[in-house]
């Protein structure tokens, strides 16, 4: 699954690891991820991320 990266702060959404603290399981694609989700570092919403470079 494909890692995408918050363009204000740089945080990356990494599917592997989730986002545990925001109720995000491991193993979750970044679209499956809920529309009112944000960013654990910053706390914008999901249009400001953008797929990470491989």
């Amino acid at each position: 699954m494909k890692k995408y990266v918050c363009e204000p702060c740089g945080y990356i959404y990494d599917p592997e690891v989730g986002d545990p603290d925001g109720g995000i399981e491991p193993g979750t694609s970044f679209d499956d991820i809920p529309e009112d989700w944000v960013c654990p570092l910053c706390g914008v919403g999901k249009d400001m991320f953008v797929p990470a470079e491989d």
